[in-house]
């Protein structure tokens, strides 16, 4: 018997596959079963998952095919996987926009959004323009900006450095490697790059970026 957090975790792994399969009222009634299966709690929540697995089974039933195969979600069981995809990866791909998900990019998406950060709002309250080219913006749920903290000065306006780096990284094309450069060990600098912020070092991270 198939379980449907199962099911929601394989049609993650398949997404680039599936998804363009899906008409846009399938599509539509997908995401808001898997924003109740986020938000939700107990058996609202796995009512949700089997819902969604039904969905793609009606939809997909070559890739998907036995409904009556169909159990009830397990209570507490939202990590069940394949191989290495979990449901909340679906509802990334879906809801969120974009692509980290799996058992490589799905722990690198939790490791950054988990670093302080702001959104549109509260950049703009400090003075920042939140669209200004050069800094990096991390989806979050639900596909919420999220500004990690570290690229604003005390005072709440970019780092020029930081702003030149990102530049360098290509944080408007890939967001994510460039937080994740920041926020990971380097070797050449001794350093998480974002810890030299402020400090004596800081002139030696454009070069590093530039050696990327």
């Amino acid at each position: 018997m198939t379980d449907p957090y199962a099911r929601l975790a394989a049609a993650a792994a398949e997404w680039d596959d599936l998804g363009p399969r899906l008409p846009p009222a399938a599509l539509r009634q997908l995401a808001l079963l898997l924003a109740a299966l986020r938000l939700a709690k107990g058996d609202v929540s796995e009512r949700a998952a089997l819902l969604a697995a039904r969905l793609l089974g009606e939809q997909l039933p070559d890739r998907f095919p036995g409904e009556s195969r169909l159990g009830t979600a397990a209570t507490g069981a939202t990590t069940v996987g394949h191989h290495g995809y979990v449901a909340d990866d679906l509802a990334v791909l879906v809801l969120d926009g974009h692509r980290m998900v799996g058992p490589v990019l799905g722990e690198v998406r939790d490791r950054l959004l988990a670093v302080p950060a702001i959104g549109d709002a509260e950049a703009l309250e400090g003075g920042c323009d939140p669209y200004e080219p050069g800094l990096i913006r991390l989806r979050g749920a639900g596909g919420f900006v999220r500004l990690p903290v570290f690229q604003f000065a005390p005072d709440g306006r970019p780092r020029a450095v930081v702003r030149e780096v990102n530049l360098l990284l290509g944080a408007d094309r890939d967001p994510w490697g460039a937080a994740d450069w920041w926020l990971s060990p380097h070797p050449g600098l001794g350093d998480v790059p974002a810890a030299l912020l402020g400090g004596p070092d800081e002139g030696l991270l454009p070069p590093a970026a530039a050696r990327r």
